[in-house]
């Protein structure tokens, strides 16, 4: 594992424990590294925020495409699975505390909400096989597409997650469920 891959995963780790506010510090120490080393891969806080958005929505992607290849799934199953897909080492992240990223740390929130509005190819496929198949509605995939975007950016720009004491894995799945319940037949 390179060096920037080791802190982008140790920051994973000192999120999940700290949250959002944790130090440069803890992600030191977590490491068992120099605060000067980590500077060398990631200028600041925020640069090492930046790449790790896009190192979770690249392993969001990965997880996504083992789905869409899981010939044990029917194309239903695997619309519901891509739709709540995360990583597994991820599911317990308390991604509701990111509703801070918005005022806080506005170009990351800006990342996060493109990478959410972006990538949705393997989804409407999914959902166009789903409507061949009869097994999808014939429902405005830009609709379903939008509704899901909606939600999640509700999570991220709110404080609701925290607030009900929910998991951003159970509020994701509950958001899927109900709509998989709309457009199913």
């Amino acid at each position: 594992m390179d060096i920037k891959t080791q802190i982008l995963e140790a920051t994973i780790k000192v999120f999940h424990k700290k949250g959002i506010k944790f130090t440069m510090d803890d992600l030191a120490q977590t490491l068992g590294m120099s605060k000067k080393t980590i500077y060398t891969v990631f200028k600041d806080k925020n640069a090492l925020f930046l790449s790790m958005v896009d190192y979770l929505f690249a392993a969001i992607k990965m997880s996504e495409n083992e789905i869409i290849h899981n010939d044990n799934l029917a194309t239903v199953d695997k619309i519901q699975a891509i739709l709540c897909v995360l990583p597994e080492g991820y599911k317990d992240l308390d991604f509701g505390q990111l509703y801070i990223l918005k005022d806080k740390y506005p170009e990351i929130y800006k990342k996060v909400e493109k990478h959410l509005e972006t990538g949705w190819e393997n989804t409407i496929m999914l959902l166009e096989k789903g409507k061949e198949e009869g097994v999808i509605r014939d429902v405005n995939i830009p609709i379903v597409k939008m509704m899901l975007e909606a939600s999640l950016e509700q999570f991220f720009q709110r404080d609701i997650l925290k607030r009900n004491k929910i998991s951003y894995q159970n509020a994701l799945n509950e958001v899927v469920e109900i709509l998989m319940v709309g457009i199913s037949k």
